[in-house]
């Protein structure tokens, strides 16, 4: 099959390439870089060192005997995304190119509106790059488990039967999203169940949860292959940062109680679900949802399992609960159905103390790339302006769009 993979040289992208290429698959990425410019702007830097797109693409041709194509660019830019969707004449693509990050879309009015402005014109421009040049290609969009939020009833995939004033219908499941790049999410969602409602065109909605892990079968074959490992409080995931904090005998922050509930998966996972949802395409005129994640864990679940085979490595690890700059419920009833992927023969590979020992290992041996000023949380929910945006007086960064 024939799949382009915008945001091809970010986390999720980049793991997906290799994997989809290795299993035969033929493969085009397309990305602007922006992700590894908001390291420049942050001062972050991710714990592994990762190497060019370019020398990325050329290890793997020679490790793997396969190419990959590439594309520089913007999804933005439609001429661009235009003449991608020409040359390559993907049958699917998988659209990762957004700004995913929920405090860095909660620093300032810049940042909220560069992440509303990227992530819907972005989306919105590859709808119609689909209609008019591949309108039988089927699109699989990585969405979030974050557009539903924490509601007091179970969580379905997607959909919800309602019953009112004697009368039925299946409508979307409401979404209480908890930041303004989860919000560019859900504009994404209904800009895409209208594109498919009037254009016919086919569409996956990968409602993920939170990612873990860095190494797949793939990314292992070569140093230079390594995927990213963000741990900074901006877009590190909470696993990540906690491996961190532990690989320096640095406490871990739990934000406030820790009762926070979260679906998870490997990044393992990630990779076959977007093969899954490619080799199942959704009908004609359908808006498919998939609820994309294998278990669900509280934020101190988590600390304590860090804690527990971190002291087994002979680490020095205790937990401190800080104030939560988010606004957000720090204990909740949390149950999300997530049935779709596993019936179409989705394998999982489940959190282990296996796991996290290896994880805790990656982040000592790249100990000394670690900036322990990333740790603490310095974008919170109640500030319109936050201290990030004070110290550098921080805009979003805008890439010059190569054609």
């Amino acid at each position: 099959m024939r799949i382009a993979i915008l945001g091809g040289d970010g986390y999720c992208g980049w793991a997906t390439a290799l994997y989809l290429s290795s299993r035969g698959h033929s493969i085009a990425v397309a990305d602007n870089f922006v992700r590894r410019q908001w390291d420049h702007e942050l001062g972050a830097q991710t714990l592994t060192p990762i190497r060019p797109l370019s020398e990325r693409l050329a290890v793997w041709q020679e490790v793997a005997g396969k190419a990959i194509e590439s594309f520089v660019g913007d999804v933005t830019d439609y001429e661009f995304l235009s003449s991608m969707m020409v040359g390559f004449e993907p049958e699917a693509v998988v659209h990762f190119a957004e700004q995913r990050s929920a405090p860095y879309s909660m620093i300032d009015r810049k940042h909220a509106l560069f992440t509303q402005i990227n992530n819907v014109s972005g989306t919105l421009n590859l709808l119609y790059a689909i209609r008019e040049f591949a309108p039988e290609c089927h699109l699989v969009k990585l969405g979030t488990m974050g557009e539903y939020g924490t509601p007091n009833i179970d969580i379905e995939e997607g959909y919800i039967t309602i019953e009112h004033n004697g009368r039925k219908d299946v409508l979307p499941f409401p979404k209480q999203p908890g930041s303004f790049y989860h919000l560019s999410k859900v504009h994404d969602s209904h800009n895409i169940a209208f594109a498919c409602k009037v254009w016919g065109i086919r569409a996956t909605d990968l409602n993920q949860g939170v990612v873990y892990g860095t190494v797949t079968d793939e990314t292992a074959v070569d140093e230079a292959l390594i995927n990213r490992f963000d741990y900074d409080e901006v877009f590190g995931t909470v696993l990540n940062r906690f491996c961190a904090q532990a690989a320096l005998g640095h406490v871990l922050t739990v934000y406030g109680k820790g009762g926070q509930t979260r679906g998870f998966l490997d990044i393992r996972d990630t990779v076959r679900c977007v093969e899954i949802a490619c080799l199942n395409p959704a009908k004609s005129g359908e808006f498919r949802v998939f609820n994309q994640f294998t278990e669900q864990f509280t934020v101190l679940q988590l600390a304590e399992m860090v804690q527990t085979v971190g002291k087994e490595m002979g680490l020095k690890v205790e937990v401190e609960h800080l104030p939560d700059p988010r606004v957000e419920a720090e204990e909740h009833y949390y149950n999300a159905k997530h049935s779709a992927l596993i019936k179409l023969g989705l394998q999982s590979h489940l959190l282990s103390e296996s796991l996290l020992d290896s994880l805790i290992n990656i982040a000592v041996r790249y100990r000394d790339r670690i900036d322990v000023s990333q740790f603490m949380p310095k974008v919170n929910w109640r500030k319109f302006k936050n201290q990030r945006h004070m110290e550098k007086q921080s805009s979003p960064v805008l890439v010059q769009k190569v054609l």
